[in-house]
């Protein structure tokens, strides 16, 4: 083995068992990042039209490890109140694969409000296989997202 592949078999490794430990984050962030939904507003989802707006990083806060971005400063007091009624379901990981007792990444553009809690997905084509059985899907991950993830 070459020093370059050795090196490279080590860069690989290293990046194999970084993105073991991301899957174990209670909040999904992504690899890049280390902000919830992708900056948007997670109150804004409950306000209104029900329509997502981005945050902003003047008005955020740490929760859980991830950096969360609001709208605007009664916002970002209404998650600081609350931030579990606010806080997508599952950390903002896909519904649906969380069901399946996979971590995946989800769209903040794609997403179900259910009996007052916020739940997003992977896509639409997988939120149409969620749709299918909501309650059920509900349950399984329920069960399943804390054995997936580090609460602690």
């Amino acid at each position: 083995m070459t020093k370059l592949s050795h090196r490279m078999s080590l860069a690989l490794m290293a990046f194999l068992l970084s993105s073991v430990a991301w899957a174990d984050d209670p909040i999904y962030t992504g690899f890049f990042s280390n902000t919830a939904v992708k900056g948007y507003d997670t109150v804004s989802y409950f306000q209104g039209d029900g329509v997502p707006l981005e945050g902003d990083s003047d008005y955020s806060t740490r929760w859980r490890g991830a950096n969360w971005e609001f709208e605007s400063q009664a916002n970002l007091d209404l998650f600081l109140a609350d931030p579990e009624r606010y806080a997508p379901q599952y950390g903002g990981y896909c519904a649906w694969a969380t069901a399946d007792g996979r971590l995946v990444s989800a769209d903040p553009l794609v997403y179900a409000m259910v009996d007052g809690k916020l739940y997003l997905n992977y896509n639409d084509d997988v939120q149409e296989t969620w749709d299918t059985d909501r309650p059920g899907f509900i349950a399984s991950a329920d069960a399943q997202y804390p054995d997936l993830v580090d609460l602690d």
